[in-house]
């Protein structure tokens, strides 16, 4: 498995690949590996020959200097999870290769629908480094498919959405939420819980997993069961951003004809901020 930095060393090899036929998947990172990362590398591999993983600490995704910097920087052990897995090829630059005129100067790519509500609502701007960083590893792989995971719902809506906008010949696929035993999602963020956060966290899932068998069994009042959770969350000592359920598909508010619901919840336990999510078929 080779690890590259450089655009047009990565381009080469690249060509060499299409050259013989085979197709090409990205998984977009910012390191610090887990298994909800490996086993988006997983299915890469399932719908491509080459898998690329892109390993990118970008400065736009964080509110403030002191978490990017804080961010950890783990290449060296995420290079042997990726050998483990298989994976063909590491494609880790640096920020001038990723902004050469830099990050303030930088073009930017903007999905007006999707990023004003949620999590974009909450960190104005956030979804826009998404999109511009994403976009810019996508100008530089141009896979064939691009794989991202289900636990950053609007994330992946809102990536689905500037793929097909911009016309781009890549298809996106959203793997399942990577789970531990006790059903807390699996996340960079959890590494900030202390011992008595960790056991709290995974009441987090089990809350919206009650909203999910609400709505199978018919329940529609959909304020009455959000509620309710923001009042779970609360006597166990979380600090919820939203608990909020949409339609699957598009995130709005449901109505009658909604047959796939999504339940989305964001909250602080401490220092960590945790984010899920519950599709539900109705």
């Amino acid at each position: 498995m080779k690890a590259i930095g450089d655009v047009k060393v990565l381009r080469e090899q690249l060509a060499d690949w299409r050259h013989s036929g085979e197709h090409i998947a990205l998984v977009p990172t910012m390191g610090n590996l887990h298994d909800g990362h490996m086993s988006l590398v997983k299915i890469a591999r399932e719908h491509a020959e080459r898998v690329v993983v892109s390993v990118f600490v970008n400065p736009t995704h964080f509110a403030n200097s002191g978490d990017f910097d804080g961010y950890p920087r783990t290449l060296e052990r995420d290079k042997r999870r990726l050998k483990q897995a298989k994976s063909d090829l590491i494609f880790a630059p640096d920020t001038d290769t990723i902004y050469p005129f830099g990050v303030d100067n930088a073009t930017s790519v903007t999905v007006p629908a999707l990023t004003n509500d949620l999590c974009g609502a909450l960190r104005p701007g956030h979804f826009d480094g998404v999109t511009t960083v994403v976009s810019r590893l996508f100008s530089i792989v141009q896979p064939d498919v691009a794989v991202f995971g289900q636990k950053d719902y609007q994330q992946q809506l809102v990536i689905r959405r500037m793929a097909i906008d911009l016309s781009l010949p890549i298809q996106i696929i959203c793997g399942e939420t990577k789970r531990e035993e006790d059903g807390l999602a699996m996340s960079s963020q959890n590494r900030l819980l202390t011992d008595d956060e960790r056991a709290t966290a995974p009441k987090l899932y089990a809350f919206i997993d009650e909203v999910g068998r609400g709505l199978a069994a018919g329940q529609r009042n959909y304020l009455e069961l959000e509620s309710a959770v923001l009042d779970k969350l609360l006597a166990h000592g979380f600090k919820p951003e939203y608990v909020s359920i949409r339609r699957a598909e598009n995130l709005d508010v449901p109505d009658r004809d909604s047959d796939e619901l999504v339940v989305l919840v964001s909250a602080y336990l401490g220092n960590a901020r945790l984010i899920d999510n519950l599709i539900v078929h109705i």
